[in-house]
C-alpha cells in the first residue's frame, strides 16, 4: 500500500482545506516545492497534488507552481482539479504528471475519460468526492443524484488506473476516515481504490491497513502530515510492509 502525501494548492501556496470550503483555507506552506522536496525526503514514493483554484475555474491555474514541483521532484506525481478537456489531460501528461485525477468530468462526460484511458494507458485516475453517499462534483460545490458506487461501476472495463474516494464530510476535519464506505467501495469493483478524507493519524492508517489490506491501492492525507499527528517515515514504513 502505498502512503501519498496531499498538497493542496491555493493562489499558489499549499494549503487544506475545512470539508471542500475555499473560505476556510490553512496556508502551510507559500513554497510548494520545497514542500514536495521535503516529502520526498521524508521517503514518499508519490505526491496527490490538487489544482483547488482549477477545481472551482475549470481550468488549470496553479502551473507555475505544478511546474516547479515537478522540477524539484524525482517521485510520481498525481493531480487533478480543473482537468476538463483532452488537451488539458495532454498537456499536464507531457508536462510530466504521472497520473491525471479525473473528478467533474467522470460524471459529466464519462466518454472523455474512457477515451483519455485509450490514449494513456495507466495514466488516467477517477476522483470520486463523496457527500452523505452522492458524488459532488465542480469542486464540491454541488451534490449530483448519483452514488460513488453507482458512477465507479461506470468505469469498470475502462482502464482506469485508481479511483480516489474522497468523504467529503471528513476532509480536513481531522475525524477520521470513513473506513465502511471505502472499502465496501474496493470490494465492489476491480478498480484499485485509494482512500482519502479524513486520515488523520497513525491509528487511522493501522485501521486503512488492516481492513484494506489487497483491497486499497494507498491512502491519502494532508493536514494531519502537516499538523505533526502523522509521521512520514513511520507511515510510509507502516503500509509498504505485508499486512
Amino acid at each position: 500500500m502505498i502512503f501519498f502525501p496531499a498538497i493542496d494548492l491555493k493562489d499558489g501556496s499549499c494549503v487544506r482545506l475545512y470539508q471542500g470550503d475555499m473560505d476556510q483555507a490553512t496556508v502551510f506552506n507559500d513554497d510548494p516545492a520545497a514542500q514536495a522536496r521535503a516529502f520526498q525526503d521524508a521517503g514518499c514514493e508519490w505526491l496527490h497534488l490538487v489544482d483547488l483554484n482549477g477545481a472551482f475555474e475549470g481550468k488549470p491555474v496553479n502551473a507555475a507552481a505544478v511546474d516547479a514541483i515537478l522540477a524539484a521532484l524525482e517521485i510520481p506525481v498525481e493531480l487533478g482539479g480543473g482537468i476538463r478537456n483532452m488537451a488539458t489531460i495532454d498537456d499536464w501528461l507531457a508536462r510530466g504528471i504521472r497520473r491525471v485525477i479525473l473528478g467533474t468530468v467522470a460524471l459529466t462526460d464519462p466518454d472523455l475519460v474512457k477515451a483519455a484511458c485509450k490514449a494513456h494507458p495507466g495514466r488516467v485516475a477517477v476522483g470520486i468526492d463523496a457527500r452523505d453517499g452522492l458524488v459532488a462534483v465542480e469542486g464540491w460545490a454541488e451534490v449530483s443524484e448519483l452514488t460513488a458506487l453507482e458512477l465507479a461501476k461506470r468505469f469498470e472495463d475502462a482502464g482506469v488506473a485508481a479511483i480516489i474516494f474522497t468523504d467529503i464530510g471528513r476532509d480536513g476535519v481531522m475525524q477520521g476516515p470513513n473506513l465502511e464506505a471505502t472499502i465496501e467501495l474496493a470490494r465492489a469493483v476491480s478498480i484499485p481504490v485509494i482512500a482519502s478524507g479524513g486520515v488523520s493519524s497513525m491509528a487511522d492508517l493501522a485501521a486503512l491497513k488492516a481492513q484494506g489490506a489487497g483491497l486499497l491501492e494507498g491512502v491519502i492525507s494532508g493536514r494531519a502530515v502537516y499538523d505533526g499527528k502523522i509521521d512520514l517515515p513511520a507511515a510510509v514504513k507502516l503500509l509498504k510492509e505485508a499486512a
